[in-house]
């Protein structure tokens, strides 16, 4: 039973890390322009190049998935460019 769920788990492109975060399928980062990364609906940020900084970008207080190309989360919390 075991070996049938991990196969049905390899084929939807789930992946299991020791993180609590959820990491991103690689099949999915393929399907937009917007990077996997920072999935909330209304943020849309290129993967890098350029790598971009919060002053760069007009999104705020938005989710972050590893592996945070950009480096939105710098305290690794899951939300990038935090407003203070």
């Amino acid at each position: 039973m075991i070996p049938k769920i991990l196969a049905a788990i390899s084929i939807l492109g789930i992946i299991f890390l020791s993180s609590s975060q959820p990491q991103i399928p690689p099949a999915l980062a393929q399907t937009t322009n917007c990077d996997p990364a920072y999935p909330d609906p209304d943020v849309c940020i290129p993967s890098p190049p350029p790598d971009l900084d919060c002053g760069e970008i007009e999104y705020r207080n938005f989710t972050v998935l590893p592996p945070d190309p950009h480096r939105f989360d710098g305290d690794e919390d899951g939300i990038g460019c935090e407003k203070r």
